[in-house]
């Protein structure tokens, strides 16, 4: 998150690995997640980059980022429902900033810049062991216990208040 980002405003591909794993289950320090930016959009242009991703991912909300999602869940991180609607699901302000500490201390990225970025993907996705990647990976050993957690918190935060 520096200023200026060593991260470039391209489209790309991007993997997150941390110096403290996220689940006793999974193993410190190894690749554990890949996205890409943009997605591909048949019929608009995105205006998504890698470093407008990387940056969402380290500080937005588990509401706009799968990743922030499954760290929370992993972490045991109380998912809640906001806003006045109720429908978006977040960590809560203070779940939010406790994550985003955390991935500050653990989360690590890099990158490669590539022009069609979901070309990669589904490759990556199918020869590597990428246990927090869910989309495309059904295969993984991991995939149906971190679809369960998931599962789990949306369900409690659905019995909940909603909160601000």
């Amino acid at each position: 998150m520096l200023r200026p980002s060593p991260v470039p405003a391209a489209s790309g591909v991007y993997g997150w690995y941390f110096e403290k794993a996220p689940s006793a289950d999974l193993a410190a320090r190894n690749l554990l997640y890949v996205g890409i930016a943009p997605r591909y959009m048949a019929n608009r242009t995105s205006t998504q980059n890698l470093r407008k991703r990387v940056r969402y991912h380290y500080r937005g909300n588990a509401a706009g980022s799968t990743l922030r999602l499954t760290l929370g869940c992993l972490l045991g991180i109380e998912l809640r429902r906001v806003g006045r609607s109720g429908t978006r699901m977040t960590f809560g302000k203070a779940g939010e900033a406790a994550l985003s500490q955390w991935m500050a201390e653990n989360a690590r990225v890099c990158w490669i810049e590539h022009d069609e970025p979901w070309t990669l993907e589904s490759e990556l996705i199918s020869q590597l062991d990428l246990p927090l990647n869910l989309d495309q990976n059904r295969h993984n050993p991991f995939h149906s216990c971190l679809k369960e957690l998931r599962s789990q918190a949306r369900q409690r935060a659905r019995e909940l208040p909603v909160t601000a």
